[in-house]
């Protein structure tokens, strides 16, 4: 099976952990072929993990798209490039557009529509009840509308990228502008579009063409200089890019599941979505921390929700990584009957020569993590001093960096001045040094030079975070069966199960009492501990990961068997047009009982290979079947 994996790499919302699964992925699949298309901050070509993944195609996020990325019509580029094909944009091409992209904007500046009909008949009546559900099935309907008109507009464009190649050009054009503007003045439009300046404008049409920038790629066929017919309604012959793909995969959402999209949509390819984090919240959370005016985030966030709910609408399946991810995508549209939870597989090897947790006293509490603001070190210290209180012998050990946030330096260096005051250095006489109970250590350190020491030092584990999504630290220290007392955020109550202690996020006096309790209980520690090694080893292994996808590639392959190279008059695709006994080599000849049997060297005509380069073997009718040595098969 041939699968497209779509992915973004490089940009502010990747993150290592999403290419080590990918790569995880690809090597555990070894029966499948795989081509990775990805949207990144540059078009470096990425390492492939033991040659398994046949091609990577990558094309820019961000800045100008070069033109050996783009579609071009025909597979000739145009004289002069970009400029070329904006010239080649007459009059009736850019009505089009202004119509595509009118819907497109429309669709997520305005607002549902009022009730009506029955429902508003029933609101007048006085009728609470009825007039409650005339409001929920009219705010349905309208999103319904809005949900329609978007995808309308959106595979309008694409029809229009096929067609002009300028699609970029079109979507920075004054065109463009006073559409969107039109959009934000129309009646019904939120107060967000409303309120929307004329350089808001620019800023938000700028972001569009980004976002829609997947729209004018060359990745659904053949490249410049081959031959294509097109994708609407097209035949690929060749079987090159993602309309030659068994499956596409796609394993984040934005714009890089606007190819699946696409795919789906002109191609009939079976689209799968992963997502192991809350894509839309995390889109939310980057726009807010941007320096862009208020309408522009609230317009650009609206975009973002009406693409999530498209993806979530066409998708064949989705695979949320935890019950919190899946109820952000019900949220968001995505039907019930096509959710499927998939826990992110991790690899338990590295952590299974770690030893349980010591019996003899030791009380050492182990902070595993990115130094982040988010992470409340500052709620861990006051907890852990509350701790030294009730447990005079314990210790703390923060083990890890600071992260890619700018304020973590600052922040690390506050909670390292934070603990210098609040436990100064304790010393057993006069003349003996003394040591500080909370250390700051790295992995790499010379007593840390693996992950698997960090959770090998300590005998509970602290989660202490106020946010938080897929709990890894977690899941490593129970592949290790240390006992973990952890803050209620993202998926941790999900992954715990039971097997440790959860308390509420920024609440210093509960945390110190749920340490104290396993510091000072060593067998409750260890019975803990077993249960949540064995909890982990049976959810949250590789192994699982790949078996789950296993099955879910072969059974959307099962309820779709297209033959991409075989297409009707109409262009839809041909079921079954190559049957399986036509692969096999052999004389064939009718069963039942009137069948009369074959001379000898006698080839009937019913199996002899039609004419064409495209013959793949002899097609079989219905009621014929392989018979060898005068028997059926």
């Amino acid at each position: 099976m041939r699968i497209g994996l779509l992915t973004e790499s490089g940009g502010p919302y990747a993150s290592g952990e999403a290419r080590g699964w990918r790569d995880r992925l690809v090597c555990g699949l070894t029966g499948h072929e795989f081509e990775v298309y990805a949207l990144a901050r540059d078009t470096a070509r990425e390492p492939l993990p033991d040659g398994r993944i046949r091609t990577v195609h990558t094309a820019p996020l961000y800045g100008e798209l070069p033109d050996e990325h783009r579609w071009w019509p025909g597979g000739v580029r145009p004289r002069g490039g970009r400029r070329g094909a904006a010239a080649g944009a007459g009059r009736r091409e850019r009505r089009r557009f202004a119509q595509h992209f009118a819907d497109l904007t429309a669709a997520f500046c305005g607002a549902p529509g009022e009730p009506s009909g029955p429902a508003a008949d029933a609101a007048d009546a006085g009728d609470a009840s009825a007039r409650g559900a005339g409001r929920k099935s009219a705010a349905d309907a309208g999103a319904g509308r809005q949900a329609d008109r978007f995808a309308s507009g959106l595979y309008g464009l694409a029809d229009l990228a096929r067609a002009t190649g300028a699609l970029p050009e079109l979507l920075r054009s004054e065109t463009a502008v006073r559409v969107l503007e039109a959009a934000c003045r129309a009646s019904g439009a939120v107060a967000a579009a409303r309120a929307a300046q004329v350089s808001d404008l620019l800023a938000l049409t700028e972001a569009l063409e980004t976002a829609l920038r997947p729209l004018s790629l060359d990745w659904y066929g053949d490249g410049p200089g081959g031959q294509h017919d097109g994708m609407p309604g097209g035949r690929y012959g060749t079987g090159r890019g993602l309309a030659g793909a068994d499956l596409c995969h796609v394993t984040c959402g934005g714009p890089a599941a606007l190819a699946g999209l696409l795919a789906k949509r002109f191609c009939s390819t079976p689209l799968l979505v992963t997502e192991y984090g809350v894509r839309l919240r995390e889109h939310y959370l980057a726009r807010a921390a941007a320096p862009l005016s208020a309408p522009v985030h609230a317009l650009l966030a609206a975009f973002e929700g009406a693409l999530a709910t498209e993806t979530y609408r066409s998708a064949d399946l989705i695979t949320p990584g935890s019950t919190r991810i899946r109820r952000w995508q019900e949220r968001c549209g995505a039907p019930r009957d096509r959710l499927r939870t998939v826990y992110p597989g991790m690899d338990a090897g590295p952590f299974a020569a770690v030893p349980d947790a010591a019996a003899d006293g030791t009380k050492t509490l182990v902070w595993v993590g990115t130094v982040a603001p988010e992470k409340d070190l500052i709620g861990l210290l006051h907890a852990f001093a509350q701790v030294r209180a009730a447990e005079p012998d314990a210790t703390l050990r923060i083990i890890g960096s600071p992260g890619d946030d700018p304020e973590a330096p600052a922040y690390l260096a506050h909670c390292r001045a934070l603990a210098a005051q609040l436990f100064p250095d304790e010393a057993a006489d006069a003349v003996t040094v003394g040591d500080n109970p909370v250390s700051f250590e790295e992995i790499g350190d010379p007593g840390l030079p693996r992950p698997a020491d960090a959770y090998e030092a300590g005998s509970v584990l602290v989660l202490s975070s106020v946010v938080g999504g897929f709990p890894r630290t977690l899941v490593e220290a129970m592949f290790c069966g240390r006992a973990t007392v952890s803050t209620d955020v993202g998926a941790v109550c999900e992954v715990i199960g039971g097997t440790g202690l959860v308390v509420p996020p920024r609440n210093p006096r509960a945390l110190a009492e749920a340490c104290t309790a396993l510091l000072g209980d060593p067998d409750r520690r260890a019975r803990l501990g077993a249960a949540a090694r064995a909890r982990a080893l049976e959810l949250f292994t590789v192994e699982q990961n790949i078996a789950a996808f296993r099955g879910i590639y072969l059974e959307l392959m099962s309820q779709i068997p297209v033959c991409h190279a075989e297409r009707d008059v109409d262009g839809a695709p041909r079921l079954f047009a190559r049957t399986a006994e036509s692969h096999l080599p052999g004389q064939w000849s009718a069963t039942g009982p009137s069948s009369a049997p074959q001379e000898r060297g006698h080839t009937p005509s019913w199996a002899r290979p039609p004419a064409g380069p495209d013959h793949a073997g002899p097609r079989v009718p219905a009621g014929m079947a392989r018979t060898r040595g005068g028997g059926d098969a």
